[in-house]
């Protein structure tokens, strides 16, 4: 069954774009971030390419353990290292994103999603742009998720969150330490990228911060979640270099202000990278608390390849009979 077409499709110059919508940044913070990756003399420039999706009806039938084969573990928060052993591979990261694309973008805030932002500085402008045409900047409605894909995007700069209280940061950069921190400390963390490198970008919104068990309902809207933004993906880079394999990054998403459980967020994923036929499923275990994503392989091959090619519909029941509970917010 062919999918289908993206809601909207959008390319724009990126020069053009930051100076007829230049990005709202409202910390003294981020905008120190701002000026080492775009200050004078350091002119962002390329193309970007702008799509979004309706949700994807999931596949008839599903191989469970086909993801399993796609993924690759890696210690640590997403560092765009490419992948290796894969000949002119099409990599994407997934934004952990807000229901409203990019939101935060210009905020104190320092989590996952603002953090992309503030290393690509063009998504900013690539969102004021599109409140300013008078387009809908979101990744889901009230009638589901629309993720949303940026491609050809520069990463100008690197900014490090670890721990280090000779640089300033006692208490790293990351989610709500980055406001509080000085602009000297910021500074000293964020290392230009010269030239730039390009990132294509994968938005898409997990569900926030609930109680109790996980209704079936919201397991089914995290699958088909995952699985239209990663479909996507796919579709844009067979578009963009066909035949080409296909990587994408990810990890613990909608785990942590959001309280989502990491083993069911990570078991979803994996599924969902399978039923897309993504090549490498690259998994960043941020903090190298990997025993959630060990626990979803475990379920993927002990409790759900029972049966060869289960359907979808099936394959969800199974799930929410495992009564899944949410975790606890991380207030970050």
């Amino acid at each position: 069954m062919p999918l289908p077409e993206p809601l909207e499709r959008m390319t724009f110059d990126v020069a053009t774009l930051m100076a007829e919508h230049p990005p709202l940044i409202h910390h003294p913070n981020k905008r120190v971030v701002f000026e080492i990756a775009c200050g004078k003399g350091r002119e962002c420039s390329g193309e970007i390419g702008y799509t979004q999706w309706p949700a994807f009806p999931l596949p008839e039938h599903v191989k469970p353990a086909v993801g399993l084969e796609a993924l690759e573990s890696r210690c640590g928060i997403m560092d765009y290292e490419p992948v290796e052993d894969l000949p002119g591979v099409v990599e994407w990261h997934v934004n952990f994103a807000d229901q409203m694309l990019f939101f935060a973008y210009g905020s104190g805030l320092f989590a996952q999603d603002e953090m992309q932002c503030a290393e690509h500085p063009a998504l900013g402008a690539l969102v004021e742009a599109l409140r300013a045409d008078g387009h809908r900047a979101v990744t889901e409605t009230a009638d589901g998720p629309t993720p949303v894909l940026v491609t050809g995007v520069e990463r100008r700069v690197k900014v490090k969150t670890n721990m280090n209280a000779k640089k300033g940061r006692p208490r790293g950069l990351y989610g709500n330490e980055f406001a509080v921190a000085s602009p000297e400390a910021v500074e000293r963390a964020t290392k230009r990228i010269d030239p730039p490198t390009i990132t294509n970008i994968i938005a898409m919104a997990a569900p926030t911060y609930r109680n109790g068990r996980y209704e079936r309902s919201m397991i089914e809207r995290i699958l088909v979640t995952a699985y239209t933004g990663f479909a996507a993906a796919v579709a844009e880079s067979e578009r963009l270099a066909p035949g080409a394999p296909v990587a994408i990054h990810t990890g613990y998403w909608g785990c942590g202000a959001f309280g989502g459980n990491r083993v069911l967020m990570s078991l979803l994923q994996l599924l969902a990278a399978g039923m897309a036929e993504v090549t490498c499923l690259v998994f960043h275990t941020a903090n190298a608390e990997d025993a959630p994503l060990v626990e979803a392989m475990r379920i993927i091959t002990e409790e759900l390849s029972s049966s060869e090619s289960p359907s979808a519909g099936d394959l969800i029941d199974r799930i929410d009979a495992m009564a899944f509970e949410w975790g606890r917010s991380e207030g970050t």
